[in-house]
């Protein structure tokens, strides 16, 4: 079954989607990871649901590597700030911690981002679209880095452009921007631990 094209619904028309009921759709990968017994089909069929939110791609694992799940992502439980792209990342990070449904699992789908992390808006000097997590990016598994950098790099709503996903923690330490590249799918546990290093925005005088 081929991919299904993903559209990206911008924040600004996320409220219009309350009447949105899709479902759960991966793309087809078969990967084979060792003898029949562990072959998984990384493909789940689509399901309804009465989820509302907006329309991404949500990077998975699966047979050791990212494979894109097309969800409906409902807006974020917790709502820190009121900056609209922190609210998407937000989402964003909560639907790659969430743990993937019985369909998925069966399917051979984890995920390594864990519980508890959170997106806050960039500080002064940060570029524009910079994500503060709650924790420093080159803390976390190498894995669930992968995840989060190719999840917010597919995302319209938080991107305007396929660039580099620049991210921070919550201490004072610059930026750094960090690529999907195909070589992080294939083998996200091989994604660099630090990113580039982001120079700070220049402040107006």
């Amino acid at each position: 079954m081929p991919a299904v094209p993903v559209v990206l619904v911008p924040f600004a028309l996320v409220a219009l989607l309350a009447t949105s009921a899709c479902g759960i759709r991966a793309t087809t990968v078969p990967v084979d990871v060792g003898a029949a017994p562990s072959r998984v089909s990384c493909d789940t069929q689509e399901q309804p649901s009465g989820v509302q939110g907006f329309r991404a791609t949500v990077e998975l694992v699966c047979g050791s590597q990212l494979v894109g799940v097309e969800r409906v992502v409902p807006m974020p439980e917790k709502k820190p700030v009121r900056d609209p792209l922190a609210m998407v990342a937000q989402a964003l990070l909560e639907a790659l911690e969430r743990t993937p449904t019985s369909d998925e699992r069966d399917a051979g789908f984890t995920s390594e981002v864990p519980a508890g992390l959170s997106a806050g808006t960039p500080r002064a000097g940060d570029p524009a679209g910079t994500v503060r997590l709650s924790r420093k990016p080159e803390d976390l598994p190498p894995v669930a880095l992968s995840q989060i950098v190719c999840t917010l790099a597919g995302s319209e709503a938080l991107k305007a452009d396929p660039g580099p996903v620049i991210l921070g923690g919550p201490d004072e330490d610059p930026p750094r921007a960090w690529e999907c590249t195909e070589a992080v799918r294939s083998r996200p546990e091989s994604v660099p631990t630090l990113g580039e290093l982001v120079r700070p925005t220049p402040t107006p005088s």
